[in-house]
């Protein structure tokens, strides 16, 4: 603490001497100013020196110009000063006119003194602040990293000012990109605008830039995906500001500066469902979602939330993940949200059925369940214990309570399985399928997607991690691909679907186009600045057991049928006869809780679920 409070004193003094030593520079220049024109004038004298002098330093005290930190100057504080010291001049000769305290010059003369005055000073603290100052000075050691700026509009502007403000900032902004003709080869703030925007890549070759910045937040879409398209040409690190409607006002610009989404780096535009037709299926309902706080509930809970349910209830065996979206969820509605988290398995009919019963829920959301292909493999029972059973106790459950909507989430997976995780996937919506058959209260549904971006599991967090630890960066196949959507995408797409539901169906979300795995790790690597091969090491380590090289989103038996919206599909219902496949059922359940063998396991599930092959591993 006295150490501290000695840092102070010294800090504190030297902010004493700067100041004096400003005041008497400024003493000194407006001294030679008015001696020099009283020179020419052929009029000095003592006070046609030092009054004028006088007046300009009163008046710069009196305007606080002593008080700014002039090293973080911008245009702004520039401004007020030269305002300073015109309104000193206009002062100094209203004074000197009126009661003749100086010797009577002409026009010229205080013409001369206030135009020198307000440019030499102005100069003056360029000259100590923004180019020889020793306050500005950084280690040499410390290289600074080259930035552009792709937009010159006020963004920019604003963010230039912040950087340069910063005397410990690691960024030195050297050209931007703009496609509007009247800025091009102007500058902005001191930044030249080198070409436009298609000229990216050219220009950050010939200023050697190893970031960029993407300014303008009022980019729509296929803007930004045109941007970040120039870019990928590149090794450049790239970040961007956010839409203007995602920008915290409440931070700096730069510090809402983020990385490329997964969905901008993919450039796919993102699915959106109007916020009032889901509002009209979850408004003043009981909404009940299972696996509340994985990554694909916790964002299902996260849009019931914002669409007024009556009352949001989330099931979660793992009590860290239902304690983050209870936070979180408390923390943004507060008492407007009526929320209730309950920790249960999935496993436990009779626990899920008293929790159904005392909720009274009218809409429940199935993502419960285990998704990891290679843990699946070598745990097949648990895929039928969790994924199957979870989903029969849970649907089950559902219907003893009168739940009037129940919506499983599955996968491509599920499609021709060639894995158990897969296979149980499969199963799971037969369930549903099944009970669909016999229901007269509920009605069920599932929703199938591929992968989801960023989820637990996804690819996308693993290649950020290999990325920050140096590599490598591990592929299965070079050739392998993969559907994607982003978590919010899937979410709103599960409750549209939902809400299309009348019993049976399973919907199938259009994915776009599927995706080289291999092509996405490059791209992430390039964005981040590095060189794929050279710095970071992409390995090719072979398909898991169980692992497709492509993965599909309808069985060979199924045809798609439209819906009012254009991503959303329904396959044809598989045909069941539910006494038979709930018997059969039964005994798989039987076999998985004396946890035979997994060879067992996949033997009894290739039984019900005729599509579910191994394929060859290449």
């Amino acid at each position: 603490m006295k150490k501290n409070n000695s840092i102070n004193r010294i800090y504190t003094r030297l902010r004493q001497y700067k100041t004096l030593a400003l005041l008497a520079s400024d003493t000194l220049l407006l001294i030679l100013i008015n001696l020099i024109c009283s020179y020419f004038s052929g009029k000095i004298t003592p006070l046609g020196v030092l009054f004028p002098t006088a007046v300009y330093l009163i008046v710069f005290m009196a305007g606080g110009v002593y008080s700014n930190l002039w090293r973080y100057a911008q245009i702004r504080e520039y401004s007020i000063y030269y305002l300073n010291t015109l309104g000193a001049g206009l002062l100094w000769i209203l004074l000197d006119r009126a009661f003749g305290i100086g010797p009577e010059f002409d026009r010229a003369h205080y013409v001369i003194v206030m135009l020198c005055s307000s440019s030499l000073c102005i100069i003056l603290r360029i000259l100590l602040f923004k180019l020889h100052s020793p306050f500005n000075k950084t280690d040499p050691a410390k290289s600074k990293k080259r930035l552009l700026i792709v937009g010159a509009g006020s963004a920019s502007l604003y963010l230039i000012n912040e950087i340069r403000s910063n005397q410990y900032s690691e960024l030195e902004p050297v050209a931007a990109v703009d496609d509007d003709p009247e800025k091009l080869h102007h500058y902005v703030s001191g930044v030249y605008i080198a070409g436009t925007c298609d000229m990216i890549p050219e220009i950050a070759r010939d200023y050697d830039i190893n970031l960029i910045y993407i300014a303008i937040p009022s980019a729509d879409y296929n803007t930004r995906a045109r941007l970040l398209g120039y870019c990928s040409e590149l090794t450049c690190e790239v970040k961007i500001l956010p839409y203007i409607e995602q920008l915290d006002l409440g931070s700096s610009l730069r510090d809402n500066i983020r990385d490329v989404t997964i969905d901008e780096l993919l450039g796919r535009e993102p699915i959106r469902v109007a916020d009032e037709l889901l509002g009209d299926f979850i408004d003043g309902k009981v909404v009940l979602v299972t696996g509340g706080g994985g990554s694909i509930g916790s964002e299902l809970c996260r849009q019931i939330a914002a669409q007024k349910p009556k009352r949001l209830v989330i099931v979660d065996i793992y009590e860290n993940n239902a304690y983050d979206i209870e936070q979180e969820l408390r923390t943004k509605y507060g008492k407007s949200l009526d929320l209730s988290v309950l920790i249960a398995s999935v496993r436990d009919f009779p626990r899920m059925r008293d929790i159904m019963i005392a909720e009274a829920p009218q809409l429940v959301i199935h993502a419960a369940a285990h998704k990891h292909v290679p843990l699946m493999e070598t745990s097949p029972q648990e895929a039928v214990k969790n994924n199957i059973f979870g989903t029969y106790n849970t649907a089950r459950a559902a219907l003893e309570a009168g739940v009037s909507n129940f919506i499983l989430i599955s996968t491509d997976k599920a499609v021709n399985p060639t894995n158990i995780m897969g296979a149980s996937k499969r199963l799971c919506e037969m369930v549903i399928q099944a009970l669909a058959c016999e229901s007269i209260g509920t009605t069920f549904a599932a929703v199938r997607f591929g992968n989801v971006l960023g989820s637990n599991g996804s690819v996308i967090p693993l290649f950020k991690k290999q990325i920050a630890a140096g590599g490598p960066v591990t592929v299965t196949h070079p050739e392998i691909t993969r559907f994607f959507m982003s978590i919010p995408e899937a979410a709103q797409l599960v409750l549209a679907a939902g809400k299309m539901a009348k019993g049976g169906e399973i919907f199938v979300l259009d994915m776009g186009s599927p995706i080289k795995i291999d092509t996405l790790a490059r791209q992430l690597i390039k964005m981040s600045g590095l060189v794929p091969d050279k710095d970071i090491k992409i390995e090719y380590v072979g398909l898991r057991p169980g692992e497709k090289l492509y993965e599909e989103l309808l069985m060979s038996e199924e045809k798609l049928r439209s819906t009012d919206n254009k991503k959303i599909f329904i396959g044809r219902p598989t045909i069941l006869d539910p006494s038979e496949f709930f018997h059969a059922l039964s005994e798989l359940g039987e076999i998985a809780q004396s946890n035979p063998a997994p060879e067992v396991i996949e033997r009894e599930l290739m039984k019900l679920v005729p599509t579910f092959k191994r394929a060859e591993i290449k």
